[in-house]
């Protein structure tokens, strides 16, 4: 029988200090390989502010989703995003619910996977540091501002449309089924999209992970990505949609047909329509289109008043009566909305025409038919 060695007292520390030393040092190595490393949220392409779908001026259809094509997906997996936990009142509830039904029917139409898939987007963001901690206040994110929306449909007249209600119980369905925890797993930690018949600047500079119908799907690249960066809770606080879209604000004055136009010095000279004024906030030119003034004649018109660059919005109607003074627009106006042009900072620009007025556009070109 072999006798155990017995260790000395300063041998049986010397290799508790060398066991503790190299399981330091294997957690600092740990610790350094996978420490994530965050980029500063300013130097990030697709920040807020900056509109989410707007395509690049003139490029078209055809040559934007070649260019959409030839950026492959990244690799997966690509990682679900987890449950929404919802920590609000009743009245906060009502109020996601409501926000969060209007951004899938505007963005997504009636389809099942579009709408769930806008859906996670919006709760994605709720989520992230770099958005609006609420429902409403991630969907309606820059209504106020001259640079753009990050739902085109909050700010376009759409707002002033109407859906079946049997389509709206379906929308309000999933974003109640969302609020409550489940999750659209294909479009994972996305925090951006757009159709693939534009072409964002931004988009080649996102990971771009998912397609779900004509909609891309793309996250940041790197920690502001992963799960990890998602780390706000959500503790409700939902303002008043109606406040964000202006709704709830007293209808100003339309101009009359007999009103002298209010005209900034130094306007251009357009065909296709008469420049009625430019808004007094900066935010947008108010045209009346003439008659028989078709999709290219209108944008035309928008580009000719807009310049060679800059933000710049033009809206245009076909009755002279139906054009506000100013914004915000009332219901009256946003119903009789025709045209709808924006462009943001980086020269981008987006068209929406009502396909009432505008027969034999796809539907993707029409104004969507909003609440």
């Amino acid at each position: 029988m072999r006798r155990k060695r017995r260790l000395q007292p300063g041998t049986l520390v010397a290799c508790t200090i060398a066991v503790l030393l190299a399981v330091a040092a294997a957690l600092a190595a740990s610790i350094g390989d996978e420490a994530p490393r965050v980029e500063p949220l300013a130097t990030l392409p697709g920040l807020p502010g900056e509109a989410p779908v707007l395509a690049s001026p003139g490029l078209p259809e055809d040559q934007a989703r070649a260019a959409n094509a030839a950026i492959p997906f990244v690799p997966g997996p690509h990682p679900a995003a987890a449950p929404f936990r919802f920590r609000g009142t009743e009245e906060d509830r009502a109020r996601a619910t409501e926000c969060l039904a209007l951004a899938a029917m505007a963005e997504a139409g009636p389809s099942d996977q579009g709408q769930r898939a806008v859906i996670q987007v919006v709760l994605n963001r709720v989520r992230h540091p770099a958005f609006a901690d609420t429902v409403c206040g991630v969907v309606f994110e820059g209504a106020e501002r001259q640079t753009g929306c990050q739902f085109s449909f909050t700010c376009d007249g759409s707002l002033a449309r109407r859906y079946g209600e049997p389509a709206w119980l379906a929308s309000r369905r999933r974003a109640e089924e969302a609020l409550g925890g489940r999750v659209y797993a294909p479009v994972g930690t996305a925090t951006h999209y757009h159709t693939d018949w534009v072409f964002p600047y931004w988009s080649p500079k996102l990971d771009k992970i998912a397609q779900v119908e004509t909609h891309l799907f793309l996250r940041w690249p790197g920690y502001w990505g992963t799960r990890t960066a998602f780390s706000r809770v959500y503790s409700g606080g939902e303002p008043d949609p109606l406040s964000l879209s202006g709704s709830a604000t007293e209808e100003p004055p339309a101009v009359e047909p007999s009103a002298t136009p209010t005209v900034a010095p130094g306007a251009p000279a357009i065909s296709g329509g008469e420049l009625v004024m430019r808004d007094p906030s900066g935010r947008a030119n108010f045209v009346q289109l003439a008659p028989g003034t078709g999709e290219a004649g209108a944008m035309e018109l928008a580009r000719k008043l807009c310049g060679p660059s800059g933000t710049c919005r033009v809206l245009g109607w076909a009755d002279r009566a139906a054009i506000p003074a100013t914004f915000p627009m009332p219901a009256s106006a946003r119903g009789e909305l025709r045209f709808s042009y924006t462009r943001d900072p980086a020269g981008a620009e987006i068209a929406l025409f009502s396909c009432d007025h505008f027969p034999g556009l796809p539907r993707e070109k029409c104004i969507p038919r909003a609440r």
